[in-house]
């Protein structure tokens, strides 16, 4: 059967409206196959269809779960008004058996609204652009803060928990059979000076100071929807990595993947900064939405989470290049040694700028 005619089939499990006109390869996601289905419908005109990695979600029908009963408490706070500005939670599109997914030839398929008339961008346009990026967190964390972490399935047991990353790349490193050329002997030396310090938001979990939350997960800029007419953030999607953890891990990704100009796939890793005045700009974005459930204690290990997050990618990233690229698509040999060195650079830039961060972490906090 040619892919499009089975990928149809699939689709029109899915109770939509219309008649399907396309299908299409939709996002530059690394784990999940993503296609956008369109529709000849003038309600609902477009919808997400997506299989899900099951070698990364190991239980993709707890993954579903989760998103339904985050989604229906998210529109349950939405419910009462939001102001006078638009904010969308996508929808579970239910299969015309009510199912949340649909599982054929072994494979795990689901659909999701998709939220029209938005887009999202890669890289950061400027410091209007950063402030809506914060905002759109902190609303999403808003949504979420007064629904129980143990409402949810750990989808992802040790996901974010940089020790634990630690504890594979160690594994890893004496089998790899990997050259050592200079950009690997830089990396196998970045780690090393860092481990000492990776376990420092988890022992702050451990200790209490932190409080368990519910978290994104992977709240990079492309996860951020923006209104095409008015430019402000209407969205956060790519929900599969909800789950219980510290709110410290989305903030530090958001502003890891927000404040590089160059982007993750630069190749002029050399070259990648951490921006200081995008990171002002995300965290009063965030602040103005989030500073209502924070507590003191989170602020204090604010720049631990933003150094913290551009390391254990870039630790995540380089391990799979020892062991031979088994969990992250790659495009060529060295995709994800590339991958890594850009994060290892953007962790070296924030580390020379924890003086002005933390600064800035401590005006907003005075506000």
């Amino acid at each position: 059967m040619a892919p499009e005619k089975r990928l149809q089939q699939i689709a029109d499990q899915f109770a939509h409206q219309g008649n399907i006109t396309g299908i299409a390869a939709f996002g530059s996601g690394n784990i999940n196959d993503t296609f956008l289905v369109a529709l000849d419908d003038v309600l609902q005109t477009r919808f997400v269809l997506q299989r899900i990695n099951t070698h990364v979600f190991r239980n993709p029908a707890a993954v579903m779960q989760n998103m339904r009963t985050f989604t229906d408490h998210m529109h349950g706070r939405l419910a009462g008004g939001q102001g006078d500005r638009r904010w969308e939670v996508p929808r579970v599109i239910l299969t015309k058996e009510g199912g949340d997914h649909w599982e054929v030839d072994g494979e795990f398929w689901r659909a999701i609204s998709f939220v029209e008339n938005s887009e999202s961008f890669d890289v950061m346009h400027d410091g209007d652009h950063a402030w809506e990026v914060g905002f759109a967190l902190g609303q999403f964390h808003d949504l979420i803060s007064d629904l129980a972490a143990e409402r949810l399935v750990d989808t992802l047991p040790g996901f974010h928990i940089t020790p634990g990353y630690l504890a594979q790349y160690e594994a890893v490193v004496p089998g790899t059979q990997v050259e050592k050329t200079p950009e690997v002997e830089y990396c196998l030396q970045f780690v090393g000076d860092r481990a000492p310090w990776c376990g420092v938001l988890e022992t702050a979990k451990a200790e209490g100071k932190l409080p368990l939350r519910l978290m994104h997960g992977d709240p990079k800029v492309n996860n951020i929807m923006f209104d095409k007419t008015t430019g402000k953030a209407v969205a956060v999607v790519d929900l599969d990595t909800v789950k219980p953890g510290l709110v410290h891990y989305d903030i530090g990704d958001c502003l890891r993947s927000g404040c590089n100009l160059l982007g993750e796939e630069t190749a002029d890793w050399r070259s990648v900064t951490f921006e200081l005045s995008l990171c002002k700009a995300i965290l009063s974005g965030y602040l103005s939405v989030a500073r209502s459930f924070l507590t003191s204690a989170d602020y204090d290990f604010l720049f631990d989470g933003i150094r913290l997050i551009a390391f254990e990618l870039g630790l995540r990233f380089f391990t799979d290049h020892l062991a031979g690229d088994v969990y992250f698509k790659t495009k060529y040999p060295g995709h994800n040694l590339a991958r890594a060195l850009v994060q290892f650079q953007l962790t070296a830039s924030i580390e020379a700028q924890e003086t002005e961060i933390c600064g800035l972490i401590a005006q907003m906090r005075e506000v």
